[in-house]
């Protein structure tokens, strides 16, 4: 079965339905169905907090993996309702940061490619590159994941060709020592 209509013009009732019955749907999605909690103006903001609840509910574990597929409604969904200052906000994003970085040890995943980090998205509307499925380090990639633990690449690069350099000239330098 198809639901037939988009989750943003759904009633709290449906919503409850399908979050219900979402395997009967072929066509049911999860991260649609949450973004659309955040868009659906038909619904009061208490409805959409309830609506939002009992899809946690059901789909717990797939929204925790949202913070690292799509941060951004994760952070509306998690905020929906709340007053937040600019120190909250910053300390809800560094909280999503420090637990993408538990869910990615945890699960074993060296890749970063996740939703939007995968895509190009640099805004435009008529960029020929939007939603373009990208590799890490293109010059194309518009947003990555980055943690205070990770290592610079550039620095262990320097190092390591500086250490090269020295073993090279090692020789020399004990050459020119014997000759004074």
């Amino acid at each position: 079965m198809k639901i037939g209509k988009t989750f943003n013009q759904l009633t709290k009732r449906e919503y409850i339905h399908y979050i219900d019955n979402y395997k009967k749907y072929t066509d049911f999605n999860t991260l649609g169905m949450y973004r659309s909690i955040c868009e659906n103006e038909k619904l009061a903001l208490e409805d959409r907090m309830e609506v939002r609840d009992y899809a946690h509910t059901v789909f717990e574990k797939t929204f925790t993996f949202y913070q690292l597929k799509d941060p951004r409604t994760y952070f509306d969904l998690i905020t929906l309702g709340m007053e937040l200052t600019v120190a909250d906000e910053r300390q809800v994003w560094a909280n999503i940061r420090m637990n993408q970085e538990k869910i990615l040890s945890d699960k074993k995943i060296k890749h970063r490619s996740f939703g939007m980090y995968s895509k190009h998205n640099c805004g435009y509307d008529n960029c020929s590159y939007n939603g373009l499925m990208i590799k890490k380090g293109s010059r194309l990639q518009e947003d990555h994941m980055w943690f205070e633990s990770d290592k610079d690449e550039y620095v262990a690069k320097e190092k390591s060709l500086k250490i090269k350099k020295q073993r090279k000239d090692k020789h020399k330098i004990i050459r020119d020592d014997l000759d004074l």
